[in-house]
This record gives C-alpha cells, sequence and structure tokens, in this order.
C-alpha cells in the first residue's frame, strides 16, 4: 500500500459498447470512481482517471449479427449513448477513449511485440471449438454449454455467470454454437499463450502476502483461489474477424484477445489524454510514487488481479495496482439484472422519467452498494431513500437556514455574537467530519462515507431544532445572529463534503449560497467557511418528493417486461406422430381419487401412490415429489391411464399413470377431471 503518492491512476472497467448501460454498472464500478476520483482532486492531487468503450471481442460481434449492420456501426452507435449517460451522471473522467483508436491498436500491438521478442508466449497448436455450418471457430461467447464447475446449462466459453468462474470454451460440456445452434467439433488452430504458471510465485508474494489485510476479502479470496487452484497457461489470441491483428508473422487471421487488449486501454487512453494536456504519460504508469487503482465488477476480478499485473510484470517497466476495490452485483427488484432479457433501469431511459434527479440515483445507490455482497435495488427503496433522507433531512436542512437567513437578515450572513458551550461543540464536531468521510473513502468504503455525510445534515437540524432561532428571534435577536451563522457554517460545509456524492446539488448550493467551492481541507481546518457580511441568494428545492404514482409507473415498467419475458420463453410442444383413432380408442383413462402418498425411499423424485380407480384399488409410482409432498396429493381427484402396461420403478410395480401438465407459470399441476358428478372409475372420452 502506497502511503502519501505524487499522483494516482485511476481506472474503471471499460464497458463493453454491445448496449447501453445500466444502474448495475453504476453502482458497481462508475459511481464509486468517481467519488474517489472527485474526493482526491478536493485534496488537491494529482489525479488522471481513466476510461473507455471496450469495442473489441466477441460480444460486439454478436451485437452486429443480431442486428444485421457491421462491428462498426455498433461501437460507433453505442459508444455515444454510453458517453452521453456518463456525462448526464457527473461521472467525470479525465479521459474517455476507445480501444478502436489508432493510439491504442499501436499501444496493444507494441505491448505484444514486447512480450512476443521476450519470449513470454508459448506458441501452440490445439484443438479449439469449430462451427462447421458457420465455418468458423467459436470463441468465448459464441459457444455456451454446461458449467464444468456448478452446473449451470447456460455457461459461456469465457465465464460461467452463475458461479462467476473463468472458463475456456472447451471446458464445457455438452457446447453449443450460439450461431447456428448446432454441436461443435474440434479443429486444430495456432494460438499464443500467456503462461500464467510462470508468475504463480510472484502473484503469491505480491497479493497473498503483500496485499492480504488491505484488499477487500472477496477480491482477495477470489485471487486466492485462483492461485491455490493451480494457474495454467491462457490464450491470449483468438481466431476472430473483428479485433486487433496479432502483430507477428504466421498470425493471420487472428486477433488479440479482448481480455488482452482491453487492460492496455488504460494506458492507451492515458496517453491519449496526456497528449491532448500536454503532460508525460510516462509517471502515470510507470512511477513507484503513483498508485494506481482498479474499479472494476466482481466477474472482473481474475483478469485485473491476475492476468493484467503478470502481463505487465512480463513487460518489466510499469508499476502494479495498489488495490482493486471490486464490488459485487446489484439485482434489481429481486432479480439479476440481464441484458439480453430487459430487466434492468437503463441510464439513458431514467432520465426521461427523471430528468433532474441524476444525484438521487446516485445516492440511493451508494446507500445501497454491493460492497461486500450481491444487493437489490427496488423502486419502493429508492423513493424513501429520496423522500426521507435527502427531502426530509438534507434538503430540509438546507431549505430552512436560507428560507431563515433572507426573512431575518435579507439574506446577508450575519455577525456571530459570543459562541455559547453548545455553538462550540457543535463546530469542532463540524469540523471533524472531513477527516471522518476521508477514512472512509480511503478505504472505499463509499456507503459509510455517504452516512457521515448526512450525519453533517442530521447535525444542522439537530442545531436548528434544539436552538429553535425562530422562537429565539422574539426574545433574544442577537442570540439569533449567532445560531444563524453556526447553521451557515454548517450548510457550507455540507455543500463542500457532498461535491463527490452528489456534485449536481454541490453546484445547487453554490448557486444558493453564493459561494464558490472551497477546498476539503479548510471545512477541517477552518471554523468560517462563510464570511459575515456575504450575501446568500434564495431558496430553492433540492429534493421533491417523489409520489407514489411516479414510482407504480416504474415497477409496471418491469411487470411488462417480465410477461414479455414469459411470453418470449414460452414453448409449446410440436405436435406428436399422427394417430389413429384405432390408436386413441385402445387408452383407457378414468377418474380416480390418490387414496395415500409416500415418499419411495432413496429417490428424490418418486412418491408412490395408492389410487381408487372405481375398477380397483391400484398402486402408482409418479415422479412429482420434487413438486407435491405426500400430504398435498392425498385426495385429489385425477385422471389415470389405467390400461398402461405394468412397469418395475426400484422395486415397486406401477399399474399405471397420472396425467399431468405444466401451466402458464410452469409450474406442475394434475389434468383434473371435472369432480361434480363424477365417480371414480368413471371414463374420460
Amino acid at each position: 500500500m502506497i502511503e502519501n503518492p505524487k499522483r494516482y491512476t485511476i481506472t474503471a472497467a471499460l464497458p463493453y459498447t454491445n448496449g447501453p448501460i445500466h444502474i448495475g454498472h453504476l453502482a458497481g464500478v462508475y459511481v464509486p470512481s468517481d467519488i474517489y476520483a472527485r474526493y482526491l482532486r478536493l485534496q488537491g492531487k494529482d489525479v488522471a482517471f481513466i476510461c473507455g468503450s471496450d469495442e473489441h471481442g466477441v460480444a460486439i460481434s454478436m451485437k452486429a449479427k443480431k442486428e444485421g449492420i457491421t462491428p462498426q456501426e455498433v461501437i460507433d452507435k453505442y459508444d455515444g449513448i454510453i458517453r452521453k449517460s456518463f456525462a448526464d451522471f457527473g461521472i467525470s473522467f479525465d479521459n474517455y477513449s476507445r480501444t478502436s483508436a489508432k493510439i491504442h491498436h499501436e499501444t496493444a500491438s507494441a505491448f505484444f511485440r514486447k512480450l512476443y521478442e521476450n519470449g513470454d508466449f508459448i506458441e501452440e497448436v490445439t484443438e479449439q471449438l469449430f462451427d462447421e455450418q458457420a465455418q468458423q471457430f467459436l470463441a468465448d461467447r459464441f459457444v455456451m454449454g454446461t458449467c464444468p464447475k456448478c452446473g449451470n446449462e447456460e455457461a459461456y466459453g469465457d465465464q460461467c455467470e452463475k458461479c462467476g468462474s473463468t472458463l475456456n470454451a472447451t471446458d464445457l460440456i455438452n457446447p453449443k454454437s450460439t450461431i447456428t445452434g448446432t454441436t461443435p467439433v474440434k479443429k486444430e488452430t495456432k494460438h499464443w499463450f500467456l503462461p500464467l504458471n510462470r508468475y504463480e510465485a510472484f502473484l503469491r508474494e505480491w497479493i497473498l502476502e503483500g496485499h492480504k489485510n488491505d484488499w477487500k476479502p472477496n477480491v482477495y479470496g477470489q485471487v486466492k483461489s485462483w492461485v491455490d487452484g493451480g494457474l495454467e497457461p491462457r490464450a491470449v489470441t483468438r481466431d476472430l474477424d473483428w479485433g486487433i491483428d496479432v502483430p507477428v508473422e504466421g498470425a493471420e487471421g487472428k486477433k488479440l484477445y479482448v481480455w488482452f487488449d482491453a487492460p492496455i486501454g488504460y494506458i492507451s487512453s492515458t496517453k491519449e489524454w496526456a497528449a491532448r494536456e500536454g503532460k508525460d504519460w510516462e509517471p502515470y504508469w510507470k512511477d513507484a510514487d503513483t498508485k494506481l487503482v482498479h474499479f472494476i465488477g466482481k466477474d472482473n476480478i481474475v483478469f485485473h488481479c491476475i492476468i493484467f499485473p503478470a502481463m505487465l510484470k512480463a513487460e518489466g517497466s510499469f508499476i502494479l495496482p495498489d488495490n482493486v476495490p471490486a464490488n459485487e452485483f446489484l439485482n434489481l427488484e429481486g432479480n439479476k439484472l440481464s441484458t439480453s432479457k430487459n430487466w434492468a433501469v437503463w441510464l439513458h431511459e431514467y432520465l426521461i422519467d427523471f430528468p433532474d434527479k441524476q444525484d438521487v440515483l446516485r445516492y440511493a445507490l451508494t446507500a445501497n452498494a454491493p460492497e461486500t455482497k450481491d444487493n437489490d435495488f427496488t423502486w419502493k427503496d429508492f423513493q424513501a431513500r429520496n423522500n426521507n433522507e435527502l427531502a426530509a433531512i438534507y434538503g430540509n436542512f438546507i431549505n430552512r437556514v436560507v428560507v431563515l437567513t433572507n426573512k431575518y437578515y435579507d439574506g446577508i450572513v450575519p455577525q456571530p455574537n459570543e459562541f455559547s458551550e453548545v455553538d462550540e461543540q457543535t463546530l469542532a464536531e463540524l469540523k471533524a467530519y472531513p477527516a471522518v468521510i476521508a477514512s472512509s473513502i480511503e478505504r472505499y468504503r463509499f456507503r459509510e462515507a455517504l452516512g457521515e455525510l448526512m450525519n453533517v445534515a442530521r447535525l444542522g437540524n439537530k442545531y436548528l431544532a434544539d436552538e429553535e432561532p425562530w422562537k429565539m428571534v422574539k426574545t433574544d435577536p442577537e442570540r439569533v445572529k449567532t445560531q444563524m451563522y453556526v447553521a451557515l457554517q454548517i450548510a457550507t460545509a455540507l455543500g463542500i463534503l457532498s461535491e463527490p456524492f452528489l456534485p449536481f446539488t454541490t453546484k445547487k448550493m453554490i448557486t444558493i449560497l453564493k459561494n464558490d467551492l472551497i477546498s476539503w481541507e479548510k471545512v477541517s481546518k477552518s471554523s468560517e467557511l462563510v464570511q459575515p457580511g456575504h450575501k446568500i441568494g434564495q431558496a430553492e428545492i433540492l429534493f421533491a418528493q417523489i409520489e407514489d404514482a411516479e414510482i407504480q409507473k416504474q415497477i409496471d415498467k418491469l411487470e411488462a417486461t417480465k410477461t414479455a419475458n414469459k411470453m418470449e420463453n414460452k414453448t409449446v410442444e410440436p405436435q406428436k406422430e399422427t394417430a389413429t383413432f384405432e390408436d386413441f380408442s385402445k387408452l383407457d383413462l378414468r377418474v380416480g381419487t390418490i387414496l395415500e402418498a409416500e415418499k419411495m425411499p432413496k429417490a428424490n423424485k418418486l412418491l408412490v401412490l395408492k389410487v381408487d380407480t372405481g375398477i380397483d384399488v391400484r398402486t402408482i409410482v409418479s415422479g412429482i415429489a420434487e413438486h407435491f409432498s405426500p400430504e398435498e396429493v392425498v385426495g385429489k381427484r385425477v385422471t389415470v391411464l389405467v390400461n398402461l402396461a405394468p412397469r418395475a420403478l426400484r422395486g415397486v410395480e406401477s399399474q399405471g399413470m397420472i396425467l399431468m401438465t405444466n401451466n402458464a407459470e410452469g409450474k406442475l399441476v394434475f389434468v383434473n377431471p371435472d369432480a361434480d358428478g363424477v365417480d371414480n372409475g368413471a371414463l374420460i372420452s
């Protein structure tokens, strides 16, 4: 951990330009990194806050195929949408680049060549999955199958999104091409591999020993698991038609693996920024007095903590990340965010319904940040955060201070008289908050830091509530001058300390208080942030109440999405082979009643039933134990196929079949006859 660095290089994960960004992206990566960068700038630190669009890899090609356009058209479309979303929500990148930029292609190619010339790669001919119908190799997300680690049947060829395991396409069980749906074959192809096993000792010393106490447990734990499991060579090239050409002879038709080229995008984006600003980029990546921090989601931990550091170590001239504060995932109304299922709150759509509430979303996402575990965003919680916290605590305090100052003193900050013990205690407590908030931010505990910021507003509200200047003004107007002076100091401090978290609100506060933004340090060192005689502006509503109807509209939108997904995923079995009337007439379907039921020993799926068929009472073994308990089915009227040939199941002879089906929700249900006036044994025809 670097103490008192000369400069900071802060990177935020490069978003894929295969779609817009949603609240999960904002909560997991971009708001936390923006809070950190803004805070450091307020401290007067030298900061390079870097990001850019990740425009290579399979995700782009897949989107292009789906939309019937070229990959270039895909990245141009979504790069613009993503850039606007970041700007709209105040994400204050010093540079936002693109991996399709010339400077990135040059930087990534030079990086590869350096490692290649140093002999850091292994060149191997291996068998890879190949789609014979599409006539192409299936890298990463062009193939799906069963995860070998958790059994998820919808794992991709690069990662299982259910258990988070990083995979190779050849690891998948029962792989299928996402292009044609066919089963791929294995075909030989040549690739270059980064031998991660060579760097195991380095990674153990650097992370497992060097960062055991200062990295987040989820990050440290995942890295330890990977290293302890044994590192293997990782391919850094792919057989694709989109990406950066592998810059060596004999690599025609090969592209750099997106997870080799993408993190180099941080470096090329820094170069682009430095060239524009007339700076030297190298100290931000090569000076030991620079603190490098990667903000990512948990699905990118392996790439940023094992693969990229191994690349940097192999190259030899770059610094290593000081910290990688990865967040967990944010869910939406109890379900995992899903781009493909449109289960998301898209940032550009949010602003249509809440055009002036960027800070409300920043606040809600930070207050509920998935820092240590997956968390859930709900619209009701969003409403409560706005109405009960931002409006009722923060906005209420500022409004009272500004309204009373204008009412009593025409908006001019009064000259205080002698301070009471309460005044001095309140001002001393106020001066302590910058250090408290700073400590939380510097430990990447942004949710905790936001809570302390709100305690500043609570301090102001408590002070006013206890002092009651609206009553005191009738009996001791001189005392009220001191009270309002103290309250205005709190209000000014609140505006300054809010800047990393609520930048749009801070801008409004500057307009209301007519006070330029002062440094973070001055809040902790000076008891006078706004001087007597200074004239403030008029009050305005900082946080308007959000009505139930506005929230219901969002909930209804999600319900409509859920219904659409069900309809889209609903499958109806195709018609079976044509049966003759004689075939059908052989079936003897009768109304019956289940009299007894018990679980089949040592069988999770089977129930042994005693059924009154009207003809007799017989034993039927049915595979419904995972859906119904024995107690639930006793007394059920059912449809029984009574002339099915007997069959022994685990030593019990089953003498028929109970008819079942799935309802619209996919739940298994009985095919029930109309029970009114129908006796057991009645024929169903």
